[in-house]
């Protein structure tokens, strides 16, 4: 006999919704770091009040142990958590943690000093807490949905720092000459992103939930035996039954395991490990502190932290032209492995060649970082069930923060004998 979640998971003549949802995972996705990369865009800011504590590197230091140690918790339990409230509660603590910002800056009027500095470490840390819980559990919810919403996902998380450049190009010139100015673009600056985030809340609580082909997938995915996806199908108006759900749970026990899942896509895994400790060893630590004095003075870290936001946007873009789209694994770690050229390229144009090179450089990591994390990112949970697609997104997100956090900590490599701490 077929139960009411297994008729509700055929496939459907039509997905209405598909086009909404590529553009509120778009949103989410934005919403997922635009706080974070809001942090990374004033460090000019937080370089002006604290110019001997390295924020670049400090911050996002701070931000990393956090959200790898979070994420560590929540893919061993991946099974367990209830994705609607991890992902509320991830988006609730960055809107709140972007406010706070705003809140200490108003409290102290701006002033340096380790007090402040120490404050700021606090709320950092909250948004990597943050970090994990949203980028895991979308990533995992988006897994046993079409790949356009993990495509439209992942451009929205670049679009975040492509937008926050942005922004903050557009501030620093519009209050660069007026009293006070620095401080009220920063002010504005946050404001914004806190609104984008709080925008999240709202979307993934009302909308998301309810639309028809993103309703299709999760009733699919509890009929596989999903029990993460309980709590988003009743926002949609569909329950499981006690048999249902005793159903459920037996499917649950045939799935992969996590480690089993973990040693069948270890290249994967250790692509995206790989892609994201390159992408941090130099960015943004090395590009505000390590590129020199050149023709554009103050503006010159913001145009390389732009130029990268703004061709990791395009390479996340790039896979959609098929006949492009690079889905060999052993492709995918030749391409990988092959990024680690860039490292001595960045030293001798750091040392001996001017501010074009460096702009050209930082645009092709920025390409190659986009286009290879969506490329990874798509492949991987194909011709998987609901609750392993799950498990393996949050593995692979895993991973990325494991390599963001090897990648900040080898950031510090490049200060050796040029300063201290």
């Amino acid at each position: 006999m077929t139960n009411a979640i297994a008729s509700r998971s055929s496939s459907p003549t039509r997905l209405e919704g598909k086009f909404m949802g590529i553009f509120v995972c778009w949103i989410l996705g934005l919403g997922s770091l635009v706080s974070w990369n809001s942090l990374l865009s004033i460090g000019d800011y937080y370089y002006a009040l604290f110019p001997d504590y390295h924020p670049s590197r400090v911050l996002t230091l701070v931000y990393q142990p956090f959200a790898l140690g979070t994420m560590a918790i929540l893919a061993y339990n991946e099974a367990k958590v209830d994705t609607r409230k991890r992902n509320l509660a991830g988006y609730i603590l960055f809107t709140l943690s972007t406010v706070a910002l705003i809140v200490l800056d108003l409290a102290t009027s701006g002033t340096g000093g380790i007090g402040n500095y120490i404050g700021i470490c606090f709320i950092v840390g909250c948004f990597g807490v943050a970090d994990a819980h949203v980028q895991g559990g979308m990533v995992g919810d988006l897994a046993f949905m079409c790949p356009e919403f993990m495509q439209s996902f992942f451009g929205g998380l670049a679009a975040s720092g492509a937008l926050t450049s942005g922004l903050r190009l557009i501030t620093k010139a519009a209050f660069e000459n007026s009293n006070n100015g620095f401080r009220k673009g920063v002010m504005l600056f946050l404001a914004v992103s806190a609104f984008f985030e709080f925008l999240c809340v709202l979307l993934y609580a009302f909308i998301f939930p309810k639309l028809p082909i993103v309703k299709h997938y999760r009733s699919k995915a509890a009929a596989e035996g999903s029990t993460t996806v309980a709590a988003d199908l009743a926002a949609a108006g569909i329950g499981i039954q006690p048999m249902e759900k005793a159903n459920n749970d037996a499917k649950q026990s045939e799935r992969l395991t996590t480690k089993q899942l973990l040693l069948k896509n270890i290249d994967y895994e250790l692509n995206l490990y790989l892609i994201y400790v390159l992408t941090l060893s130099i960015f943004p630590g090395f590009l505000y502190e390590n590129t020199g004095t050149h023709q554009l003075g103050s503006w010159y870290p913001l145009v390389l932290i732009a130029m990268y936001n703004v061709w990791d946007l395009i390479g996340r873009y790039v896979p959609l032209i098929k006949k492009i789209e690079l889905k060999s694994r052993k492709g995918l770690m030749i391409a990988t492995l092959s990024r680690f050229l860039l490292i001595p390229c960045f030293y001798f144009t750091a040392k001996y060649g001017d501010q074009g090179w460096m702009i050209f450089l930082v645009s092709f990591l920025g390409i190659t970082n986009g286009y290879l994390t969506v490329c990874v990112m798509t492949a991987a949970p194909k011709g998987y069930k609901g609750p392993e697609a799950n498990a393996l997104g949050n593995l692979l997100v895993l991973f990325l923060l494991a390599g963001i956090f090897s990648g900040v900590a080898l950031d510090w490599l490049w200060i050796i004998g040029n300063g201290k701490f």
